[in-house]
C-alpha cells in the first residue's frame, strides 16, 4: 500500500491484522498459561472457528471496500461466526476459571 500509495485496501488489512495476528496471540498466551485448555478439543475448536471468521472477514471487507456489495451477507456471517468464537472463549475462560478455584479449595482443605 504505501509503494502504490493505494490505500483502498486499508480496513480489509487493519481486520486481518487484529483478528488474525492480535487476538490469536492473545488466545494462545491464554491457553499456553492454562495448560489443560491447550489440548482441549474445545479451545481447537474455537481457534479453527475463529481462523475460518477472520479470513472470511478479511476477504469480504476488502471486496466490500472494492465496490463488489454483494458480498455484505459474508461480512455478516463471518462477523456472527467471530463472535461465536468469542462466545466459546468466554465460556473456556470462565470455565478454566471455576477449575482452578476448586482445585485452590481442595488444596487449601488438605492443608
Amino acid at each position: 500500500m504505501a509503494a502504490s500509495q493505494d490505500h483502498t485496501l486499508m480496513p480489509a488489512h487493519a481486520h486481518l491484522n487484529l483478528l488474525g495476528w492480535v487476538s490469536l496471540f492473545l488466545f494462545g498466551v491464554y491457553y499456553r498459561l492454562h495448560p489443560a485448555l491447550e489440548t482441549s478439543r474445545l479451545a481447537m475448536t474455537q481457534i479453527v472457528v475463529w481462523s475460518v471468521g477472520t479470513t472470511f472477514l478479511t476477504v469480504a471487507v476488502a471486496a466490500l471496500h472494492l465496490g463488489h456489495a454483494a458480498f455484505e451477507p459474508v461480512a455478516a456471517v463471518s462477523a456472527l461466526l467471530l463472535l461465536g468464537s468469542l462466545g466459546l472463549f468466554t465460556v473456556l475462560v470462565f470455565r478454566s476459571g471455576a477449575q482452578a478455584q476448586s482445585a485452590t479449595r481442595v488444596m487449601t482443605a488438605a492443608e
